[in-house]
């Protein structure tokens, strides 16, 4: 057991420089007379101007507040809840002279989100510390009671609704536990302070952050670093609220499109999906129809939000019951949607495309309202369908357009897709288009009998650079139908 010394405070590593406020010292002044002494003396020191202790103070203040302004203004320019959680900790991290850290999201309600986030630390680094008793860890007890607790040299304290925990000087505590004196050793750290992060909502979980020797912030840190994470508590108990409604919208998009594509002998299918974060209204359906044909179908409708997804689904399934009287005819099937969507949602526009299958003929007939055409992908062709330019659905009185025939291959893959996925490129249209054919034309051979990881290597190609990722504004759907 080491030997017990005094721990040394922490100090500050400001963002913004704390400017100096000094008083300059009267000059001396020297009798001229002819007997004056001629040997220099030490001036006395001079007085403190009369209010320049109060000047100093109130320049301490405003260097303070400025320093706060600036983090809590950096703080509410994030909209999402990592970079959020990724701005506390390098904030506090400079206003409690610590070097690294980590912040643990557990939301009292047990709704979630949940995630663990560190500064300085690894993934290694985080698994070690979970490996340390709930209990025993510097945050444990502000997760499971929010009260304070104390063993050894550690000390807790609480003010109104704020609590923090400190542990100037963890290897020299007596009642540590051995396995967080363990990976306390491992990972280098001495020393931890830790507040809780509770808003008006509730609990939201703890921050901690670590020193690589023993030392604990002082009072007036204390101050800044619990007005700065009041603050931030707030501004996180709203991104929190976002994240679960995007959560909500993205589950019941899900539970509006197909479980799982259904099994037809002669062709392979495959999808992806991909959500935006205040979720859209991009569907894509596959239906075993009479005759052993199959009904193809994606769209995308106007808008965002609950309202569109709800939209999306009362649409997907009209089109579903249409595909089932009249699938043959595609033209009749979007015509009779477009009537139903202008009767019963007139303020709403939509765009679709429906190809009826048939996979022993490895025939397909499809019509398009205001959609991108498929793209015909095999061995020897990559090449749009030439389909007919169309206007959207609920766009004139009368919707009409001519379908189309397209005769596949073995082995070739019928692609559909939505707009979102040439929009979310950010490029023109034309060079969005001639995106998405490259990276058909460049799937390797070893991939073109699997239509998922046809699709797969599509997406990677067109969004590069995360572009396909889950907070972008635009959905995306790709359907995939290989013939045999």
């Amino acid at each position: 057991m080491n030997a017990p010394h005094p721990p040394k405070v922490a100090g500050i590593d400001p963002t913004v420089p704390t400017p100096a406020h000094t008083v300059a010292p009267a000059s001396p002044t020297h009798d001229a007379g002819p007997s004056a002494d001629t040997t220099p003396s030490v001036p006395a020191p001079a007085a403190p101007a009369p209010g320049a202790l109060l000047q100093d103070r109130l320049a301490g203040w405003v260097s303070d507040l400025t320093t706060l302004h600036e983090l809590t203004e950096r703080l509410c320019r994030t909209d999402a809840l990592e970079p959020a959680l990724e701005e506390l900790l390098r904030a506090g991290s400079a206003l409690v002279g610590a070097r690294r850290g980590l912040v643990v999201l557990e939301p009292g309600d047990g709704l979630g989100p949940r995630t663990t986030l560190g500064l300085g630390l690894g993934r290694a680094d985080l698994g070690h510390m979970e490996t340390v008793p709930r209990g025993s860890l510097p945050y444990g007890a502000l997760l499971d009671t929010g009260a304070n607790t104390g063993s050894g040299t550690n000390t807790a304290t609480s003010t109104g609704t704020s609590a923090e925990i400190v542990h100037a000087d963890l290897l020299a505590e007596d009642g540590l536990d051995p396995r967080h004196r363990e990976v306390a050793a491992r990972l280098g750290y001495a020393a931890s302070y830790a507040l809780p992060l509770s808003a008006a909502s509730g609990r939201l979980g703890a921050a901690v952050w670590l020193y690589d020797e023993p030392a604990e912030p002082d009072e007036h840190r204390r101050h800044l670093i619990g007005l700065y994470v009041r603050h931030a508590a707030e501004h996180l108990a709203l991104l929190v609220e976002v994240e679960r409604a995007r959560a909500r919208t993205a589950t019941i998009t899900e539970e509006l499109l197909p479980s799982r594509l259904p099994r037809v002998p002669g062709v392979q299918l495959a999808a992806r999906h991909r959500t935006g974060p205040r979720g859209g209204g991009d569907w894509y359906d596959a239906l075993p129809l009479p005759d052993a044909a199959l009904g193809l179908s994606v769209g995308s409708v106007t808008g965002s939000g609950p309202s569109a997804v709800a939209a999306m689904g009362r649409l997907r399934a009209s089109l579903r019951a249409y595909a089932v009287m009249e699938g043959e005819d595609p033209v009749a099937v979007l015509s009779d949607l477009e009537l139903l969507l202008r009767l019963t949602e007139p303020a709403r526009s939509a765009t679709a495309l429906f190809a009826y299958c048939e996979p022993a003929l490895r025939k397909v007939t499809l019509a398009g309202a205001g959609h991108s055409p498929p793209l015909l992908i095999g061995e020897r062709r990559t090449e749009f369908a030439e389909t007919s330019v169309s206007a959207p659905l609920g766009m004139l009185a009368c919707w009409e357009a001519p379908s189309v025939e397209v005769q596949a291959e073995a082995g070739e893959t019928v692609l559909l897709y939505t707009d979102g996925l040439l929009h979310r490129t950010g490029d023109p249209m034309d060079r969005a288009f001639a995106r998405l054919h490259a990276a058909a034309a460049s799937i390797p051979r070893s991939l073109r009998s699997d239509p998922g990881a046809m699709a797969d290597h599509v997406l990677r190609t067109v969004l590069p650079g995360g572009l396909d990722a889950a907070d972008s504004e635009e959905d995306v759907v790709l359907l995939a139908a290989r013939f045999d």
